[in-house]
């Protein structure tokens, strides 16, 4: 596939793993990379480029041969941009923009331009809710787009960010207002299937992950009243787990044959057994508990034996990922809403004034790096960190960073 180990080089007696990320949170949609030579320590001096972006916003890069794919929005969400950058120098090699006479409410802490683009290698794929989905050639051509999808009314805005499965482009469309699960052809944007959600979410701020659960695939949804699986060639629901308190814009991590999801308001974890039918939540629900430290926007996290989840204030806690007994409890010193990225058995989580903290698992908190990136006023970090071999790439709400560490 593709999208799967793209170059391997034999450098200083080691091998250095160099992976193509295709999608929100790389190939597999977990934050998990195969690297071996992303780097634990950088600050300001390591910044190899940095560049102010044409506007405002929260979506990740995504990389494919060379070139980084992103998005932002300029004047106030009416207009919203695709951009095409060059990996190895920052420079901007093509920007399509479309056009939103009414643009979507968004909440202070969003944007118009957060959900981050896919690629496969011959097209890439943004979307923009009310202002539509759109596909590229990687040369900057439009192939399609798709401005029928709605108004994606609410005060919250959208964040999910699409996905491919085949030849399908999967897009998560909640709202305040009508909601429902999209799959469009990715070569013509023709609909393949769409599905209700109901009851309605009040947003869309959940991306899709794919999932084998060994007899059968399903794609499985965080939402605001819970998790879902769904079928990936008809988006039949498959079955329903309900939350605990609602606004789930985290997205679940699967491993050890579990789904570990959180809420985004204050509550519990809990971790679901896929595979089932109808409503799960009392005999495919593995173990729940509590959640401290308030709400939860970055993703949990598995490695090894433990799941950890690190809330918006800062506290980190890792869980038994078998029972989910709490087995420690630390704060790290910030804001957080972007998803961590997990290297090497190590877990990397970046507060919103751009400092990353790389954190090794264990019996209690072992603290391997404080990484800061200092931003200009006003600049915030809440998209997810990108490791291309020995460097890694940072996006604020306003510049991306080209970073190359230790």
């Amino acid at each position: 596939m593709k999208n799967l180990l793209s170059l391997i080089l034999i450098c200083t007696n080691k091998f250095v793993v160099a992976e193509d990320w295709t999608r929100f949170r790389g190939p597999e949609g977990t934050g998990v990379t195969r690297q071996i030579d992303v780097p634990t320590n950088w600050d300001a001096s390591m910044v190899v480029w940095k560049v102010n972006l044409p506007g405002q916003g929260q979506s990740s890069p995504v990389h494919w041969d060379g070139k980084l794919f992103l998005t932002a929005a300029s004047e106030g969400g009416k207009s919203r941009h695709t951009l095409c950058i060059e990996k190895a120098s920052g420079k901007t090699l093509w920007k399509q923009s479309v056009p939103s006479n009414s643009p979507e409410d968004v909440h202070k802490m969003n944007s118009h331009a957060t959900p981050s683009c896919v690629t496969d290698g011959d097209r890439v794929i943004s979307f923009f809710g009310s202002a539509g989905l759109h596909c590229y050639d990687l040369e900057g051509k439009k192939l399609w787009s798709r401005t029928d999808l709605g108004s994606f009314p609410g005060d919250w805005g959208i964040a999910g960010s699409p996905i491919l499965i085949g030849d399908a482009v999967v897009q998560n469309c909640d709202s305040a207002g009508p909601s429902y699960l999209l799959a469009v052809d990715k070569k013509s944007g023709k609909t393949l299937w769409k599905t209700q959600r109901n009851p309605k979410p009040k947003g869309g701020w959940s991306t899709p992950i794919l999932i084998n659960t060994g007899t059968r695939q399903e794609l499985v949804l965080n939402g605001e009243f819970g998790v879902k699986g769904y079928d990936t060639k008809s988006g039949k629901e498959l079955w329903f787990c309900k939350s605990f308190n609602g606004r789930g814009s985290p997205i679940p991590f699967f491993a050890h044959g579990l789904i570990y999801t959180v809420n985004g308001k204050p509550g519990d974890i809990y971790a679901v057994k896929p595979g089932g039918s109808g409503d799960v939540t009392n005999n495919r629900m593995a173990w729940h508990a509590k959640r401290k430290g308030g709400r939860d926007l970055p993703a949990p996290a598995v490695i090894g034996d433990q799941v950890l989840v690190t809330a918006m204030s800062g506290v980190t806690t890792a869980y038994d990922a078998k029972s989910g007994n709490a087995l420690w409890s630390e704060r790290i010193e910030g804001a957080f809403s972007g998803s961590p990225l997990i290297a090497n058995g190590l877990y990397y989580i970046q507060n919103e004034a751009g400092t990353t903290y790389v954190l090794r698992p264990g019996k209690t908190l072992d603290l391997v790096a404080k990484n800061p990136l200092p931003a200009k006023p006003g600049e915030i970090f809440r998209a997810t960190l990108v490791p291309l071999g020995d460097q890694i790439f940072i996006r604020s709400s306003s510049t991306l960073y080209c970073v190359r560490g230790s």
